[in-house]
């Protein structure tokens, strides 16, 4: 419901909520009245019945009339057809007693019935109005069914209780004999107002008060017909008093305002899930199906036969039941055509999925010759998520798996298998080569005109593999075409690969080799190297960066080019992270003694700079070491930095509170950005090796190296020059004014007892003398 519906259900004026509440107070009354007449028996008892009941009926369809002027739209037709059903029972009731006033004792006539038939039509109809009401046809006629059984199944019931001693000659007149049935009637509709009430929501209040109308309209006619069929009953009796009162029920309903959250429960239940009924609800109608087969079979008399209102009866029963079950049947089917949909079918592209393409896939190596997969995976799409969140991500891959069905075509099959991972099946009966179909893919992923200024539009990597004797299973080819896509990011994305051998002996390989690296710290394999940083103008050593190497057992000494790649992809990367930020603590306290100011520099991966725990990491190696905090540096890229978080740059500030230092290394080869040196607490800058190399021939270089330099002077950053491996080089960055180098010009990386003895030196000889103490290759 809207506010405005709300607001509008809310706004009545004081002198229509006045004549409300009059009214109700005065149909209370009458209905108080006459209970008390008729408990006493005082003259007249059949004529102040007649009148209660006229006054009750009549003003619940005032009431029911007023309320569909204060509802929202969404309860208008429920609370007019219900007003309509009032005022044909005040027309019925009025008839009728017009009808005994002239004489006519129980008047069951012709008119009298209709009117009854017409408001049993309209007050059902109104219960299908109701907000949580089946909305489908099969749903309404599944609803009125089970309330047609639970009618039918009482008749053999009602017979054994009621009507067993009552000779069939009593019930000649059509009329008198339909009117026996007014409590299966109630009993119809109540069923459909437990069914319709809203399964697995709370009932609300005026739902619930007209259910307790029905109930006791139901008690006073199955009394009647009670009486009736006995032949004791008595106008203005006791009985008489329950009519008015489920009249009265209802006008207290009316003056009940619908709940704020009614429409959005309605909202949900038309588009949203539904909930599910509890399992009274669905048991209901088939509870009283048992007691009348027991009717029946008591109801038979001595010579076994059974009465023929009962046969007919439980004829119509059978016949209601089969048509129920048949619509179950029609209902279970179109689920189990849903629940195949919601099994196979990818939501939010609409393209088979994972489960779908295996089964294709599966069928396809048992029936043909041929059999190719394209394994498609977006690049760059976690960053899409990331920057824009993922209602933009589930936008833009909806966008793009509609490009590749229409690139795809009658070729091939195509499924999503994956958040951003894509697979094509082709098979014999398309001929098109699969590298045709990969060069459509990516074409047809090219950013329109327009499109790429946007900066969400990932490229694509893709790998195929086609069926032959390697493969044993529908999983082999995939890992094939896995293999495939992976070489082709490596090859720089927006590209595609075939499975070769060499391929697959490289994958093995690649997985040998994570496997051994994640017993690698454990079996204490890794160990470090340290290569010196030095001052340009003194040749002393000022710090010195701890670089890791692994002792593979089989493969010898690994450069960590070989396995940090695969530690960030797999994860391993933050315990050997952790476990060099250690090592690295312990090694630069022993020569804390010798010379205080030489520091040790770590690099970190980006992974880990997103921990939350990287700051207890760094702390408990320092403490654990001995080592002031301001004794170790953290090298951190520039691509790391950038994609960090306001809470990774809440992180770096408090390491440097804590007195870590901070440099950005590789400083140009990334995102390069003033603003994000106003933001990053650093306190030096690492020029990457490239631009250093290309100093003596190339200005530019040189132009970028002096320009850093000097920006780092504005913004009080130490410069290291990194790669420095010539005199030229060397002494190119020190006129610019690089107050440190690093680079094997002063030091290759070489073990700690080595580099302790450079330290050791209580007068540093110089440049030449660093060379000459072994630090060099020569």
């Amino acid at each position: 419901m809207s506010r405005k519906d709300v607001e509008q259900a809310a706004a009545r004026s004081p002198g229509q909520d006045r004549v409300g509440r009059v009214g109700l107070v005065g149909a209370g009354v009458v209905v108080a009245v006459e209970a008390f007449w008729l408990v006493l028996g005082l003259p007249a008892g059949a004529l102040v019945s007649d009148l209660g009941a006229l006054t009750a009926a009549g003003w619940a369809a005032v009431a029911c009339v007023a309320a569909a002027r204060r509802h929202p739209v969404t309860l208008r037709r429920f609370w007019l057809l219900l007003a309509v059903t009032m005022a044909l029972s005040l027309a019925g009731r009025a008839l009728w007693t017009s009808q005994r006033l002239l004489g006519e004792r129980l008047p069951h006539t012709l008119p009298i019935g209709l009117i009854f038939a017409a408001s049993l039509l309209t007050g059902t109809a109104a219960l299908f109005c109701w907000t949580t009401a089946p909305r489908t046809t099969v749903g309404r006629a599944r609803t009125l069914l089970d309330g047609v059984i639970v009618g039918l199944a009482l008749i053999p019931i009602g017979w054994l209780l009621i009507f067993r001693n009552v000779s069939l000659a009593d019930l000649d007149e059509p009329l008198r004999t339909a009117g026996l049935l007014y409590p299966m009637f109630d009993l119809m509709q109540l069923t459909i107002l437990v069914a319709v009430v809203g399964p697995g929501r709370p009932v609300w209040r005026p739902m619930a008060l007209l259910g307790v109308s029905l109930t006791v309209r139901a008690v006073a006619d199955t009394v009647y017909v009670s009486l009736v069929a006995a032949g004791t009953y008595q106008p203005g009796t006791p009985v008489d008093v329950l009519w008015p009162l489920s009249y009265l029920l209802i006008v207290v309903a009316t003056r009940m305002s619908p709940p704020r959250d009614h429409g959005a429960a309605e909202e949900v239940g038309e588009v949203g899930e539904a909930p599910l009924p509890q399992w009274w609800r669905v048991v209901l109608p088939y509870l009283p199906v048992g007691g009348a087969i027991v009717a029946t079979m008591l109801a038979r008399d001595a010579s076994g036969h059974t009465p023929m209102p009962i046969f007919l009866a439980m004829m119509a029963l059978l016949a209601t039941l089969a048509l129920r079950q048949g619509l179950a049947a029609n209902e279970n089917l179109r689920l189990v055509v849903q629940l195949r949909k919601l099994a196979y079918v990818d939501q939010l592209t609409g393209l088979p999925n994972r489960l779908a393409f295996t089964r294709r896939l599966r069928g396809a190596l048992r029936g043909t010759n041929r059999v190719a997969v394209l394994l498609l995976d977006l690049d760059g799409f976690k960053q899409v998520n990331d920057r824009f969140g993922h209602t933009t991500g589930d936008t833009l891959l909806s966008g793009l798996s509609r490009r590749m069905r229409r690139a795809v075509g009658d070729d091939g099959m195509i499924a999503r298998i994956g958040g951003d991972e894509f697979a094509v099946l082709v098979t014999d009966g398309r001929p098109l080569a699969p590298e045709r179909l990969a060069e459509r893919l990516l074409a047809a992923l090219q950013p329109s005109p327009g499109e790429e200024l946007v900066g969400v539009h990932p490229s694509a990597s893709i790998g195929i593999a086609e069926y032959g004797p390697q493969h044993i299973s529908h999983t082999d080819l995939l890992r094939d075409a896995d293999i495939a896509m992976y070489a082709a990011k490596a090859a720089g994305k927006s590209a595609y690969r075939r499975c070769t051998q060499g391929l697959r002996e490289s994958a093995v390989s690649r997985a040998e080799l994570i496997a051994d690296l994640r017993r690698a710290v454990d079996e204490e394999q890794l160990h470090l190297e340290f290569q010196p940083i030095v001052d340009l103008a003194t040749g002393a050593v000022r710090s010195a960066e701890a670089l890791v190497r692994w002792r593979h057992p089989r493969l010898g000494v690994l450069s960590p080019a070989r396995f940090l790649p695969l530690a960030e992809e797999t994860g391993l990367i933050l315990p050997i992270d952790r476990w060099v930020i250690h090592e690295a603590c312990r090694a630069a306290a022993t020569w804390q003694d010798r010379v205080p100011s030489a520091t040790v520099a770590v690099n970190i991966a980006a992974s880990h700079l997103r921990r939350p725990d990287l700051i207890a990491t760094v702390t408990e190696a320092t403490a654990g070491a001995g080592l002031a905090p301001r004794a170790l540096t953290l090298e951190l890229t520039e691509s790391a930095l950038i994609e960090g978080s306001d809470a990774v740059l809440d992180r770096l500030g408090q390491l440097r509170e804590l007195g870590i230092r901070i440099a950005i290394d590789d400083f140009g080869t990334g995102y390069s950005s003033l603003s994000y040196l106003h933001r990053i607490p650093a306190t030096e800058l690492k020029i990457d090796r490239s631009f250093v190399a290309r100093i003596p021939e190339d200005a530019r270089a040189y132009a970028t190296v002096e320009m850093v330099t000097r920006l780092a002077g504005a913004f009080d950053l130490g410069v290291v020059a990194e790669g420095v491996e010539t005199e030229r080089q060397h002494d190119a960055v020190a006129a610019i004014g690089c107050v440190q180098g690093q680079g094997y010009r002063y030091g290759r990386p070489t073990a700690l007892a080595e580099l302790r003895a450079v330290l050791a030196k209580a007068d540093p000889p110089g440049v030449s003398g660093v060379a000459e103490s072994g630090l060099t290759l020569t």
